[in-house]
This record gives C-alpha cells, structure tokens and sequence, in this order.
C-alpha cells in the first residue's frame, strides 16, 4: 500500500520540477511546520463544508508538492521527522484518493495527530 500511494503522489506530480508557486520555501523544518498546521486544518473540516473536496484536492496537491521537493534531498529525506511525516503524508492522501466524499475517519484522525507530534518533536531535536 506504502508503495502505491507514493507512486500515486509521484505519479501526479509527474518528473517536472517543482517551481516556486508550489509555496514552499524551502527550509524544510518551515515547510514541515506548515503542512501539519494546514494539514489538521484539512482533516478538521466537517463533513457537510461547502468547500470540503476543494480544499482536500488542495491538500492533496501540497502533499505532491512537499513529496516532490524533499524526498530526494538526502539531507532530508534521512532524517526520522521526514520518514514519519512520509507515512502521514501516505496516510492522508490514500484517504483522500479512496474515499474522497468520506471526512477523516477518527481512528484515522488520531493516528495522524499522534504522527504529526512525532514530527514536530523530532524537528526540535533537529532529526
């Protein structure tokens, strides 16, 4: 499954290079911080949302993006917060892709969360 959605979210991206209007900075303990931060925003959305599958296909799209920026710098993609934010990441965007008109299923939400600490726990210890 791990393998499926990262070729899902590198398939979407396709090989072209990732330029700046995907709105990533750069520094990737800043980025990191601010995909979870959108992210939870994305995951608490309730169900009825207006804009609830714009802003998941948003969120999908930021995850290709942040896939596509970090995983083959290797200064980051051997630290542990990159590896755990990778499986949250995977997590997300298979739901997303499966079950586009379901919300976040709270087993699902938890785990996530507890990931995202995990992360930013990780990017204090510079790791």
């Amino acid at each position: 499954m791990l393998v499926a959605v990262i070729g899902l979210t590198g398939g979407l991206t396709g090989c072209s290079a990732v330029g700046p209007s995907d709105g990533l900075t750069g520094n990737y303990s800043d980025d990191t911080i601010a995909m979870i931060d959108s992210l939870r925003e994305s995951i608490a959305l309730p169900k009825d949302a207006p804009n609830k599958i714009e802003l998941q296909n948003e969120a999908k799209q930021k995850i290709n993006d942040f896939a596509s920026r970090y995983r083959r710098d290797t200064n980051v993609s051997n630290l542990s917060s990159f590896a755990t934010m990778r499986t949250a990441l995977n997590a997300l965007a298979g739901h997303y892709s499966a079950y586009p008109n379901r919300p976040v299923p709270p087993k699902l939400q938890e785990r996530l969360e507890q990931e995202f600490k995990q992360v930013e726990a990780a990017l204090r210890r510079g790791a």
